[in-house]
């Protein structure tokens, strides 16, 4: 058995070496473990579990539209017993892909997953091209991409539900998350859990800003009722397995504690009649809360979280009357970078307070200027400059994503690449 990864957990946990070498939020390639008699842990961009009960094999999750073809490799190089069930633990592209690969050497297949996958499905076909420039923005790809055609649910359940392959009963509870449409796996009798994305050893990606609204308050009662479980064994969507009941829980109760604050802080300004700006620059990760090492903010930003909970239960408008109904941004710069001077001006100054460290003030500076006047040499310069200082600064692989984005942007015709 190949327990090594168990080890390296272990050691990430404890801080003695950095999670985010290991989280498997980076595309790179699939490597199966086996951790236990018939189970085996996939890593990928997107795990998969795989157990194997009575001479057939259940799948949690499929892996991802690139890693597909190593996932079933993989499955295939460890095991032939052929594919009864899979389980969608929701219905994001890097969980659904592999298989048709399966099914390909001839098993027959019965995929379960939540209700509302097939909508998110439905969804994804009208956004592709928006997906697709998300993807792009975010993970810094050379162009757009993102599938078209999914193998949907045979199943779909709504609440609970038990799945039986072989002797092996796997119960399926569903609760919102990151998704509306997430399912998580538990399978008592091996004392197994899987969390799908509810748990991906970094910060609760609860902010995105590019993507589809959040559920804190759900997560949260999600991670502690998988905590009271007494689990040995959790093998999350992303990142390392990890072994035994007392790091389970502590990794578990303590990311419903991390979302459980950012949740409450927002609502207790909210209900002070706070704008979303005084939100974002007040509420704070707890301090005993901040440096665990499966809780960095190296995915998501507890700031994207706080613009989440408002939208949630605020709405889009944000406190500041004139973005209710603004004016083009376009001309609202043009108006500005006349009253300070010209664009030059506006660009000068976002690079004097880049240096002097005012990352957020001259981000705004630098945008009016290449709003104001997208030709100008000085203005495309300030923005590419100043995001490429705010690319360095960021943790967040969202925030780089979008930072490095607007400086490529900027460079002169024929030299984006």
């Amino acid at each position: 058995m190949t327990l090594e990864v168990l080890e390296l957990s272990g050691r990430l946990l404890s801080g003695a070496e950095d999670p985010a070498e290991h989280t498997g939020l980076v595309v790179g390639g699939s490597v199966l473990d086996e951790l236990a008699d018939d189970v085996a842990f996939v890593r990928s961009f997107g795990n998969v579990t795989a157990v194997v009960d009575d001479g057939d094999l259940l799948l949690v999750d499929a892996g991802g539209p690139v890693h597909a073809v190593g996932v079933h490799e993989a499955v295939r190089g460890w095991t032939r017993a052929p594919l009864r069930t899979a389980v969608y633990t929701h219905g994001h592209v890097d969980h659904v892909a592999a298989v048709p690969l399966f099914e390909a050497d001839g098993d027959r297949v019965h995929v379960v997953a939540h209700a509302r996958v097939p909508d998110r499905f439905d969804r994804y076909q009208l956004t592709n091209g928006y997906n697709g420039t998300i993807n792009q923005r975010q993970f810094q790809l050379a162009e757009p991409i993102f599938p078209t055609g999914f193998r949907r649910p045979d199943q779909v359940y709504e609440d609970r539900l038990s799945v039986q392959v072989g002797s092996l009963t796997a119960e399926l509870r569903h609760d919102r998350g990151e998704t509306d449409d997430h399912t998580w796996v538990w399978m008592p009798d091996r004392r197994i859990l899987c969390t799908g994305d509810l748990f991906i050893w970094t910060a609760p990606n609860c902010g995105n800003p590019q993507k589809s609204q959040r559920y804190p308050a759900e997560w949260a009662a999600a991670l502690r009722a998988m905590a009271e479980l007494d689990a040995e064994l959790m093998l999350p969507g992303h990142g390392l397995p990890i072994a035994g009941a007392d790091s389970i829980r502590r990794v578990l109760t303590t990311s419903a504690e991390w979302l459980e604050s950012l949740l409450t802080q927002t609502l207790d300004l909210m209900n002070v009649g706070a704008t979303l700006d005084d939100c974002i620059h007040t509420v704070r990760v707890p301090a005993h809360l901040e440096g665990l090492p499966w809780l960095r903010p190296s995915y998501d930003d507890p700031e994207f979280v706080v613009h989440n909970v408002w939208r949630l239960y605020g709405g889009w408008y944000d406190g500041d009357p004139s973005t209710l109904k603004p004016a083009r941004r376009s001309h609202l710069a043009a108006e500005l970078a006349s009253l300070s001077g010209g664009v030059g001006v506006l660009a000068a100054r976002a690079l004097e307070l880049a240096d002097a460290g005012d990352l957020r003030t001259a981000g705004h500076l630098a945008e009016l200027a290449w709003q104001a006047d997208p030709t100008d040499p000085a203005a495309r310069d300030a923005r590419r400059q100043v995001n490429r200082a705010r690319v360095a600064a960021e943790s967040s692989v969202m925030a780089r994503g979008i930072f490095a984005w607007a400086s490529r942007q900027a460079r002169p015709e024929g030299d984006r690449a």
